[in-house]
């Protein structure tokens, strides 16, 4: 299987931002498209944050990243907004599995050497995922993603990952029962 490898602008948060802070909730009560909520990405903390985005960018953020409701919303629309992961020190474990089935690459390490606009290259490998810091020149290592999470994403998401597969899904070729 490929690694995955992404370059991108970082785009810093703090700590414990939550899924009504991506994606207000009354933004929700008049749809759900994601590409409409887009415009609207984390403007509970910035009003011009999703104004600035640009394609590629990479969220960063320190702790429990996602928490909050359960809402899938939350993943798809920062996808809308043309980020392809998010590093964060730590998630919300449902936003987590959100992201994976929707295609959005959780990476799981620490990020206080990485600032607003630095860039850096991201590589999820077969057994290591690794950030560099392009300005500062370090290397952090991130938790690995079990091989079926990182299928999932070289997919774009759950459902691509199963038409591929003709709809169907054997627990045990993915090591999860014997």
């Amino acid at each position: 299987m490929n690694d995955i490898e992404l370059r991108g602008r970082a785009r810093s948060l703090g700590d414990d931002v939550n899924t009504d802070y991506i994606i207000a909730s009354t933004r929700k009560r008049d749809t759900l498209d994601e590409r409409e909520l887009a415009r609207y990405l984390l403007e509970t903390l910035d009003p011009t944050f999703a104004a600035s985005v640009r394609q590629g960018d990479l969220l960063v953020a320190g702790r429990n990243f996602g928490c909050g409701s359960a809402r899938e919303v939350a993943a798809t629309v920062i996808l809308a907004a043309g980020v392809r992961a998010v590093v964060a020190k730590s998630f919300a474990r449902t936003f987590y599995r959100n992201a994976v089935n929707n295609g959005l690459i959780p990476v799981e390490c620490d990020t206080s050497d990485i600032v607003e606009g630095d860039v850096l290259a991201i590589r999820l490998g077969e057994r290591e995922v690794s950030v560099r810091n392009e300005r500062s020149g370090c290397l952090t290592n991130g938790l690995p993603l079990p091989r079926f999470m990182r299928e999932v994403l070289v997919a774009g998401g759950l459902v691509p990952y199963l038409r591929e597969r003709g709809g169907s899904f054997d627990p045990v070729d993915h090591g999860m029962l014997t």
